[in-house]
């Protein structure tokens, strides 16, 4: 009987030892992730832009007047037809096509990568622009509009995971949805959604959603789904979707300025 206590006894003052072993029991809290760490899909390396669509519109400079498929309003259009590059290369405002509602359809290359553990970094080689995309940042409360203006980022966790696609569902996909990354972004310079003037004022709210996908061949791809929100221009949010391919190098890559016309 004594040995049986004894016994009992040790498993009794064993009990908490083992707990306080066990990881998330009894110590501090791990540290939450950053947003690097934390991240679902893989958007840093080197990017090209795939034109589709829209060729008219993005490979070259339309015809002023030209406002096709573009929701503006009866201001909007008054707005659009005062375009003058002469005029805006003379105010050093040449890039006012290549601002945050419109750079990413501008065709050329992108470069990505994590400035710090909270910020994306996306470089343009069309028109030099640098994007910054906080995540879990405010926009600051008076600070002074840019072209790019002040992104907020949030990632959405995937639910289907990454394994290989069974036979005729394609790519695999990553992100809630087919969306793995949100942005919104305001205080922008006003500019335009188009390189023939066509306009967007310093109410805008850009938000973009980015989902990136791998093909059965090896291809990475993302498509970046872009929503314009300017009740001063639009009569309804301006929709666009734009693919980039990913590439293995910077290959091709040329920062070249902005260009009016």
């Amino acid at each position: 009987m004594k040995t049986l206590t004894l016994g009992a006894l040790l498993i009794t003052l064993a009990i908490p030892a083992l707990a306080s072993a066990q990881p998330g029991r009894g110590g501090p809290p791990a540290p939450p992730k950053t947003p690097k760490e934390a991240a679902p899909v893989d958007f840093t390396g080197y990017w090209v832009s795939v034109v589709t669509e829209d060729w008219r519109w993005r490979m070259v400079t339309p015809i002023k007047g030209d406002f096709a498929s573009v929701p503006l309003n009866a201001e909007g259009r008054r707005v659009g037809l005062l375009w003058d590059p002469a005029k805006d290369e003379a105010a050093g405002e040449a890039c006012k096509a290549y601002s945050a509602p419109a750079i990413m359809r501008v065709p050329g290359r992108l470069h990505i990568i994590w400035q710090d553990d909270r910020t994306l970094k996306i470089e343009t080689d069309s028109g030099t622009q640098t994007r910054l995309l906080h995540f879990g940042g405010k926009p600051p409360a008076q600070g002074p509009p840019s072209w790019q203006g002040y992104s907020v980022a949030q990632w959405e966790q995937p639910l289907r995971g990454t394994g290989t696609p069974l036979p005729g569902l394609g790519a695999t996909r990553q992100g809630t949805g087919g969306r793995s990354l949100e942005v919104v972004t305001t205080e922008m310079r006003p500019g335009y959604l188009r390189k023939n003037g066509v306009p967007y004022s310093a109410n805008t709210v850009l938000s973009e959603y980015y989902d990136l996908s791998k093909e059965r061949n090896g291809d990475t791809w993302f498509v970046v789904t872009t929503i314009v929100d300017d009740p001063q221009f639009l009569m309804e949010p301006f929709v666009t979707s734009t693919n980039f391919k990913k590439q293995a190098d910077a290959t091709g890559w040329n920062p070249t300025p902005c260009s009016a016309r």
